[in-house]
C-alpha cells in the first residue's frame, strides 16, 4: 500500500470560497540545510475556526512566523487576508491578532499594565477608550480578579490567558492562536475552547496550532495535519474522518464485557479486526460498508461484507457473551493522523 503521504490529491488546495489564509509552496529551510516547513500549499476560509495540527516540530509555530512575517520563507508565496506577507505587513497585521509561542509580558508591570502598554503601541487605538477596552480583555478570559497583580507572578496558564487578552484588545478578521491552552487546568480549556467558539460566532476566523488532538476535535470546522514538514492532508473536520472510515473500514466498535475471549472470537469470526482487549472492553474495526451506505466524502475501496450491528449483537448473545455495552465511533483526528502517516500522535500533550 502506498503511503499516504505521497497522496498527491490529498494536499490538494480545496475550493472554499473566500480564503484569509493562502500558501503556494512556501518552504523554510534554515542553516545548515534543516528543512522546516517543505512546499506547503495550505488554504484557509473565511468564518472557519481552523485547526493546525502536527507533533512538536512538524512545522507549524514555522509556518505561523512566516505567516505573520515574524521571518521570511526560503521559497513560496503566502497571503493573509488577500495581502502578501511579509510585504503588506503593515496593513495586514492591525486586522490580526496573534498569540505566537507564549506572550511576552512586562514581568514589572500588573496583567493591566501589560495591557494598557499594548493597547498604547497600536496606532489604531484610541486613547480615549483604552482603559474600557483593557477591562473587557480581561473580563474575556477570565483575568479580570487578577488585573493588579504582577505579571511575573503569573501562572504559565495565566500568562496564556494574558497573552489571548492582548490579542482580542480590539476586533480582529483573524486570530491565530500557537498552542493557546498550554498551561492551563482543564476548566481553563474549556473556558478558552468557549471563547473560541464565540469568536467564531461573531464573525472571527481563528486558525488554531495544536498538537492535542481532542482540543482541536472539539472547536474546529476545519483541520490541516503536518508531519515532518509537510501538508499531509487538509480539509473539514467531517471529511477527515470520513476518509478514514471509507479506507479503513466501518469504522470502531467497542463491546464491554466481562467475557472478553469469547467476545473476541465471534468478533473475528464475523469479520471484524484489529482486536484489542482492555480490562472489560473489546475494541476492533468493523468491515468496510458497502459503496450504498458509504459517506460521500469517502473514498472508493473495494467493497466488503456488510455487517449489521444488530445481527452482531444477537450473534455475542447466542454465544453466551454477556454485553453490557455495544456501540460505534466515528473516526477521531487521532485515527485520521495515524491512518494518514502511519505515526503515533502526542494526544496528551
Amino acid at each position: 500500500m502506498p503511503s499516504p503521504l505521497a497522496a498527491g490529491p490529498r494536499r490538494a488546495i480545496p475550493d472554499d470560497g473566500e480564503r484569509v489564509i493562502e500558501t503556494r509552496g512556501l518552504t523554510k529551510t534554515y542553516r545548515g540545510g534543516q528543512l522546516a516547513v517543505d512546499g506547503l500549499d495550505l488554504a484557509v476560509p473565511r468564518g472557519s475556526v481552523f485547526g493546525f495540527l502536527g507533533p512538536n516540530g512538524s512545522g507549524k509555530t514555522t509556518t505561523i512566523r512566516m505567516l505573520m512575517g515574524l521571518i521570511e520563507p526560503t521559497a513560496g508565496s503566502a497571503r493573509v487576508l488577500g495581502e502578501p506577507m511579509p510585504g503588506a505587513g503593515r496593513r495586514v497585521l492591525p486586522r490580526v491578532g496573534a498569540l505566537i509561542e507564549g506572550p511576552a509580558l512586562y514581568g514589572f508591570l500588573s496583567g493591566r499594565g501589560n495591557l494598557l502598554r499594548f493597547d498604547a503601541a497600536d496606532p489604531t487605538a484610541d486613547p480615549r477608550t483604552r482603559a474600557e477596552r483593557v477591562g473587557q480583555a480581561l473580563e474575556r478570559v477570565g483575568l479580570a480578579a487578577a488585573a493588579g497583580k504582577k505579571a511575573r507572578a503569573y501562572s504559565l496558564g495565566m500568562k496564556q490567558r494574558l497573552g489571548l487578552a492582548a490579542a482580542l484588545l480590539q476586533p480582529r478578521e483573524l486570530l491565530v492562536l500557537d498552542e493557546p491552552t498550554n498551561g492551563l487546568d482543564p476548566q481553563g480549556m474549556r473556558e478558552i475552547r468557549a471563547l473560541v467558539r464565540e469568536l467564531a460566532a461573531d464573525g472571527t476566523t481563528v486558525f488554531l496550532s495544536s498538537h492535542l488532538l481532542d482540543e482541536i476535535e472539539q472547536v474546529c470546522t476545519h483541520a490541516a495535519v503536518m508531519a515532518r514538514g509537510r501538508l499531509v492532508v487538509q480539509g473539514t473536520v467531517a471529511d477527515l474522518s470520513a476518509t478514514v472510515l471509507g479506507s479503513s473500514g466501518g469504522g470502531r466498535l467497542t463491546v464491554t464485557t466481562p467475557d472478553t475471549a469469547d467476545a473476541a472470537r465471534v468478533l473475528k469470526e464475523h469479520g471484524v479486526t484489529d482486536l484489542d482487549v482492555t480490562g472489560d472492553r473489546v475494541t476492533g474495526h468493523l468491515p468496510a460498508p458497502a459503496a450504498a451506505d458509504r459517506p460521500s466524502a469517502a473514498p472508493p475501496v473495494a467493497d466488503g461484507p456488510s455487517l449489521d450491528l444488530a445481527d452482531l449483537n444477537a450473534a455475542l448473545v447466542r454465544a453466551g457473551v454477556r454485553v453490557r455495552g455495544f456501540g460505534t465511533a466515528r473516526a477521531s483526528l487521532e485515527d485520521v493522523f495515524v491512518q494518514l502517516t502511519g505515526e503515533g500522535f502526542d494526544v496528551a500533550g
